[in-house]
């Protein structure tokens, strides 16, 4: 391995999301990650690759906007 692990603040600010957020969705088992003991680390590769798979055709979210 030659790229260090990202910790979840660090990811964060990769997503230009809140840190909370990213550790809720490892919690849940949506964002790839390593288990170190009681830690979880991610691999950039990892992340990337699942930001292009949420960029996916048919994947994309599009909330309906609500009437007024």
């Amino acid at each position: 391995m030659t790229e260090p692990l990202l910790t979840a603040a660090e990811v964060a600010a990769l997503l230009s999301v809140r840190e909370s957020w990213v550790r809720e969705a490892t919690r849940d088992g949506r964002l790839p990650h390593l288990r170190l003991g009681r830690y979880r680390r991610y691999r950039q590769a990892d992340i990337e690759r699942w930001l292009e798979a949420q960029a996916e055709p048919g994947r994309l979210a599009i909330r309906p906007r609500m009437s007024q």
